[in-house]
């Protein structure tokens, strides 16, 4: 037996009292008793006695401390159930069961042993047990609290997720891992958790029907993706022979565009359809691209056959023979015309050679033109004839004697002499 001299604390911390101490009846089994002459035994309980039994097989001693060990067992079985207790290892409902059985023993005692310190323990004990009891409720309590709060927590992150996710494979899996979770967290009373396992439900399955709504408006979506698509790929490859290579390009540019906004088809399907449309257009730029290498070749050779018309164009001298030169530019110009096109960056450096030539062949016959022109030779023989006239006036005027009318004519002739020298420049420069 050990004697515990400090105060009990329960699991939650309160003192439950002292635990008392009960001596061994083994140790000195006459203190607490005796078997008198005829064989009862009896157990001392303070200034009385009261008869426990009867020993009739050995001598009184050995009866005594035969019921001094039954007392022993009673009070080492007290003690295991407060070890248990005590370690967290036993039950308070049985450990106050048991309680039940030994007062049961103390009741009718068939023992030899300190009754009254037993009862004390087994008060003891029985406190322990409550107070055991009480501090798992508590924990129980809390414990359900808490798991409560857990799945109130859980619960209500399911319904965000229900109602404003839009990632959809990073909600379904949060969704699973919330519901593993529940599996583990234990201790809530049926009704409540009922109640908070159709929050969760409910949420799971909002979640799971946007969802499911969101991908069969992407496979609608995708499946009219594909279609567009399939009919951009059909324009493609029924463009991809043309030779109409700027109108063509322009609406390969056009498809492109549309291509980009259309959005995806099913993985697959627009993988394929990619590769259909891609190679229908690079089959027409690549024969553009070797039609225009062809194209300008040719071209380059046009710009050299050019090159030699305006050298020969160079040659030619108005001035010796306008109409030799009129005759060999028409034959060039028409030459020109038979050649071609050349590469775009030379079309203007060798039409403006061309012009200069044109240009210094018109000047040339404009020029001729001008010193022929009769009107400007009438023109200059009449302003002579009036510088003779005036002329012929002053003279007879001054004959005559009259200087006022002299000076008239000599006036008007002069005038009509500076008219005259114009006119003649005019004509000596065309």
């Amino acid at each position: 037996m050990t004697e515990h001299t400090s105060n009990d604390q329960g699991s939650n911390g309160r003192p439950v009292g002292a635990r008392p101490h009960v001596e061994a009846a083994s140790r000195n089994p006459q203190r607490w008793g005796r078997v008198d002459d005829e064989g009862t035994v009896y157990v001392r309980l303070g200034e009385e006695e009261r008869a426990v039994g009867s020993w009739q097989a050995g001598t009184a001693a050995e009866g005594l401390a035969h019921f001094a060990r039954r007392f022993d067992d009673l009070v080492t079985e007290a003690e295991l159930t407060e070890t248990r207790l005590a370690s967290g290892a036993g039950d308070p409902k049985q450990a106050r069961s048991r309680v039940r059985v030994l007062r049961a023993e103390l009741a009718e005692p068939t023992v030899v042993g300190d009754l009254t310190g037993l009862a004390t323990l087994l008060d003891h004990l029985q406190a322990t047990a409550e107070q055991a009891t009480a501090d798992a409720k508590a924990a129980r309590e809390r414990a359900r609290t808490a798991a409560v709060s857990r799945k109130e927590a859980l619960a209500e992150e399911a319904e965000h997720i229900a109602a404003e996710s839009t990632q959809w494979k990073t909600g379904g899996d949060r969704m699973r891992a919330i519901l593993d979770e529940w599996k583990t967290v234990k201790g809530v009373d049926r009704k409540t958790d009922d109640v908070l396992w159709r929050r969760f439900s409910k949420a799971r399955d909002a979640f799971n029907r946007r969802r499911g709504a969101h991908f069969a408006e992407l496979d609608r979506q995708r499946a009219g993706a594909r279609d567009r698509k399939e009919e951009l790929v059909a324009q493609a490859e029924e463009l991809a022979d043309s030779t109409d290579w700027g109108p063509t390009a322009g609406r390969y540019r056009e498809l492109m565009a549309e291509w980009k906004t259309v959005g995806r088809a099913p993985k697959d399907t627009d993988d394929a359809l990619w590769q259909r449309f891609r190679a229908a257009q690079d089959r027409f730029f690549r024969r553009r691209t070797e039609a225009f290498s062809e194209r300008d070749a040719e071209f380059i050779e046009n710009a050299r056959v050019k090159e030699a018309l305006l050298a020969e164009a160079d040659r030619i001298d108005p001035a010796a023979d306008l109409e030799a030169a009129r005759a060999q530019l028409r034959g060039i110009q028409q030459r020109w015309e038979a050649a071609g096109k050349v590469p775009r960056e030379r079309i203007k450096e060798l039409e403006g050679r061309l012009r200069a030539v044109e240009e210094r062949v018109r000047s040339a016959a404009d020029s001729q033109w001008r010193r022929s022109d009769p009107e400007a030779q009438a023109r200059v023989a009449q302003f002579r004839d009036r510088v003779e006239q005036f002329e012929e006036q002053a003279a007879k005027a001054h004959a005559a004697g009259d200087a006022r009318r002299e000076r008239r004519a000599q006036e008007q002739a002069a005038q009509w002499r500076e008219w005259l020298a114009a006119a003649e420049q005019a004509l000596a420069t065309r």
